[in-house]
């Protein structure tokens, strides 16, 4: 379940009560992964996935967010201009910190749990090394469980892998983008 539009940013807004109920329902006809974000809606959509899934016996989902894009933050890369679910003008920036990662975290653990934590898109300010050896301290602390990276190639998830196990590359791909089956995909499958 892809609950970016749930938070409403970009997507314009949405109905709280709504996307829980699509959750719930999509929960109860089999869907047992949901994938969210803390840009989406800024924190928005991590709410409503969580209170979705707060009756649901853990061992019977898995929750995926990610981590490494600040619109709080003037740090990292500039990314994109947006705006916010209330109209204020924001800017995103593509920062992976050993800081801002756990600061991350410990947000996003305020609002749901989390099983893999995923990357979302590379910070060419921050050594992959760093990156990745504060994302494994988040799983022997026993805060996440699994790593994963998003729009990674494959000498980035190598380079990712070298700190801790990568799980997860999730990329685009569909019937028309296909760029990801000549590298990526039989890399992610060997």
């Amino acid at each position: 379940f892809g609950a970016w539009a749930a938070g409403g940013w970009m997507w314009g807004q949405t109905d709280r009560h709504e996307a829980i109920k699509a959750m719930r329902a999509a929960y109860a006809e089999g869907m047992t992964s949901f994938d969210t974000a803390p840009i989406y809606g800024q924190g928005e959509s991590e709410e409503i996935v969580g209170e979705a899934l707060q009756d649901i016996p853990r061992d019977k989902v898995q929750i995926l967010t990610k981590f490494g894009l600040r619109w709080d933050l003037n740090k990292g890369n500039f990314y994109v201009h947006s705006q916010n679910n209330q109209g204020k003008d924001i800017d995103i920036y593509k920062y992976a910190g050993k800081e801002s990662i756990i600061q991350e975290c410990e947000n996003s653990l305020k609002r749901l749990n989390i099983d893999l934590y995923q990357i979302h898109w590379a910070d060419i300010t921050t050594p992959i090394s760093e990156t990745f050896e504060a994302v494994a301290r988040l799983i022997e602390q026993g805060k996440i469980r699994y790593a994963g990276v998003c729009n990674y190639t494959p000498e980035q998830i190598e380079e990712a892998d070298k700190a801790v196990n990568i799980i997860s590359d999730q990329i685009p791909f569909s019937m028309v983008n296909r760029g990801s089956e000549d590298k990526t995909i039989p890399f992610c499958i060997r």
